[in-house]
């Protein structure tokens, strides 16, 4: 058996590079109309009355008096309207739809629309809490007891902006007595299952296929649903093809980003050991629940990090605010939290006055420790040997010690963090279950038929390959193209780090059977369904057992300078290694891992997103700033093998993981920089004068 790991060219590479392949944007459909939303003008008000103007013949208004189905997004809690009634709560909430042939007449029928408001009094601050969750390890009341001192800090984390490079689009059609889109999407089954209830209608009435997608980190989990339902409901009625393609203004201001976090976390301490740890954890929901309630439980789950402690107290609130609202983001909660943790172990180490890394290595996990939520870490933990070796190529304990002696404001800064692989607890089994199918035809070409997208991250490619490798066929005698649901079974939304673990596992397994009953030259179709490991023990309300499969490890170290006159900061240098069991393709992680990086290292220093009175202020390229080449060093990544017994070749979860442990490295570099302690991140020149200026 070949060796899984080793670099082949994307599947894909050809059609992008080329121009071949079909993003959202390129479809073409004789007699399409254009669709533009239209948006409220204010934070939170009531709608008294609507003045639609008379209309030319090819033209329309679709709002929701067109809705036969329930007014809610689909998604966990149905309080996300398709379209706004008789209340808006948020700047350029959907009131309705404008759709017709010439695009400019479409949008001024969109300017003559007169809608008439009572404004409200929006809520911009933490006090409306729509979910609250709270747990328990240990004993934590004894720990307070025996307690002789208290160190607690609060840290703020922002907004995030997904800024894939293709904004939010879809167009629709009805054919074969079918509603159909098509999207630049994440998830097709949670589109067309959000179709379907907006529509009252049967599941073969909906059809939902994936076209090219330029990026989504997490962009295009939920928020894509919102779109279709609006399509769908005009295609419903109209019967003709429409397109829905934002602006890249449009998208900015108007879809979902990172919940902006407040995490205060408290240490019972006595003899210099921490007892146990206290969190409270705030994230802003913005005007609607959405993907919130399991965005604050993953941020909850990942309460200590890498690290063992025996007694928690574990708080968080979801509050609604009267902004755009917040949704699914690479990480999911654990940025946040990973931030919070990391800075206050370090933070700890200097109350104490002890060397950071000497108290990480005190608390670091080991294989059979009680997790945050007291399931168990069953699989070994490499990260002792991870850290050797990052140490090493980074230089990092004499250059952590040299540049508190030198003149200038260099420093270096090192993360630790882990990423739970899969859903939350149960949820594969209660809440997807999915199902993975292969199909082989009279020519022995294997087809795999399963919902994961590619956007962007290799998924065909490692897909092929697993299938490939097992069969001992050519990568050419396997496709895997766009999903589309009337061809492709429901194996759960590619999220989570679930992709190559979890659905991955399944074709592996698929594959497996396949081989083992081949018969050349006939049709052959092999289904293989989720089951849950025997092992996970999972209560939900109590945030009790094992709340992932399994879990990917790393460690970051960042590397820069602060110029002394402005302030500015400037990332010199990377180091990061990376436990995901086996890479299915090294070439594809070590891509993964460049660009989660970057995103976590710009959410870190770089990328300052708010709103000031309900309003995005950051809502184009020009006002948002990323990382760009001229921002990126030089990254070196190591990958270690710790091969995960479910996994297909021993693979767990990669997506996530590599973007969590950036924002704390860069900030604590940023720290040894300047020796002030930083608590909230963008750390960016203003803020750093701040910090200078505050003795």
């Amino acid at each position: 058996m070949k060796d899984i790991s080793k670099t082949i060219k994307k599947v894909d590479s050809d059609d992008k590079s080329s121009g071949k392949s079909k993003y959202i944007s390129d479809y073409k459909i004789d007699g399409m109309l254009q669709a533009i939303t239209v948006r409220s003008k204010h934070q939170k008000a009531k709608i008294i009355n609507r003045k639609y103007p008379v209309l030319e013949e090819g033209y329309y208004i679709i709002d929701h008096t067109d809705i036969p189905g329930v007014n809610f997004v689909k998604m966990i809690f149905d309080d996300m309207p398709v379209f706004a009634v008789d209340q808006v709560n948020y700047y350029l909430e959907p009131i309705a739809l404008v759709i017709g042939p010439d695009k400019e007449k479409v949008l001024d029928i969109v300017n003559m629309i007169e809608i008439e408001y009572e404004v409200l009094t929006p809520l911009y601050e933490y006090t409306n809490s729509a979910i609250n969750y709270n747990f328990t390890k240990g004993n934590i009341e004894q720990a307070k007891k025996d307690s002789e001192f208290e160190i607690e800090y609060t840290y703020n984390t922002p907004y995030q902006e997904q800024l894939y490079i293709e904004p939010q689009g879809m167009i629709g059609y009805f054919e074969d007595d079918q509603v159909t889109l098509v999207g630049s999407i994440q998830c097709p089954y949670y589109v067309r299952d959000a179709v379907i209830s907006i529509l009252d209608s049967k599941e073969e009435y909906v059809r939902v296929k994936q076209a090219t997608v330029g990026g989504a980190f997490g962009g295009k989990e939920e928020f894509p649903s919102l779109i279709a339902c609006h399509l769908a409901i005009a295609v419903h009625k109209i019967k003709k093809p429409i397109k829905l393609v934002y602006e890249r203004e449009e998208d900015m201001e108007t879809t979902t980003k990172r919940h902006p976090a407040t995490i205060t976390l408290k240490a019972y301490m006595k003899d210099n050991q921490i007892l146990g740890i206290g969190s409270n954890v705030g994230i802003d929901a913005g005007a609607y629940i959405g993907l919130s309630g399991v965005v604050l439980s993953r941020a909850l789950i990942a309460c200590t990090g890498v690290y063992t402690i025996n007694n928690l107290e574990i708080n968080g609130d979801v509050f609604l605010t009267n902004t755009v609202p917040n949704g699914a983001f690479r990480g999911f909660g654990a940025p946040q939290m990973l931030f919070a943790i990391e800075m206050f172990i370090h933070h700890i180490a200097k109350e104490l006055n002890v060397e950071p890394l000497t108290l990480r290595k005190d608390y670091l996990a080991k294989q059979n420790d009680s997790t945050s939520t007291s399931g168990t870490f069953r699989d070994p933990i490499i990260m002792p040997e991870m850290l050797e070796k990052v140490l090493k190529e980074s230089d990092y304990i004499r250059k952590e010690k040299e540049y508190k002696k030198e003149d200038s404001l260099k420093g270096i800064g090192m993360s630790w963090f882990l990423h739970g692989c899969g859903f939350t607890g149960s949820g594969e089994a209660t809440h997807i279950n999915a199902v993975v199918k292969l199909e082989k035809d009279i020519n022995d070409i294997v087809t795999i038929l399963i919902a994961a997208v590619d956007m962007g991250q290799g998924v065909k490619t490692t897909m092929i390959k697993i299938v490939s490798n097992i069969l001992d066929i050519p990568l050419e005698n396997v496709k895997y193209n766009h999903p589309d649901t009337n061809l492709v079974p429901d194996s759960g939304p590619t999220v989570a780090s679930r992709t190559i673990m979890i659905v991955g596992g399944l074709v592996a397994r698929a594959a497996k059977q396949l081989k083992e009953n081949w018969k050349d030259k006939e049709y052959q179709l092999i289904t293989e369904k989720y089951k849950q490991p025997s092992y996970i023990k999972w209560d939900e309300d109590k945030f009790h057992g094992d709340a992932y499969p399994a879990y990917s490890w790393g460690i970051n170290i960042i590397e820069v300078e602060v110029d002394k006159n402005t302030y500015e900061v400037t990332v010199k240098e990377g180091w990061s290694v990376y436990d995901v069991g086996k890479a299915i393709d090294e070439q594809i992680i070590l891509g993964q891992a460049d660009g989660g990086q970057l995103q976590g290292i710009g959410y870190g220093y770089l990328e300052v997103m708010n709103a000031v009175d309900g309003k995005i202020q950051q809502k184009n390229v020009t006002d948002y700033i990323i990382p760009t080449s001229v921002d990126a060093p030089p990254l070196h990544t190591y990958l270690m093998d710790n091969p995960y017994p479910l996994g297909p070749y021993g693979a767990k979860g990669a997506g996530e993981l590599t973007l969590v442990g950036g924002a704390p490295a860069v900030a604590l570099a940023v720290e040894h920089a300047i020796g002030k302690k930083v608590t909230k991140i963008p750390v960016t020149p203003e803020y750093i004068m701040e910090l200078m200026n505050n003795e």
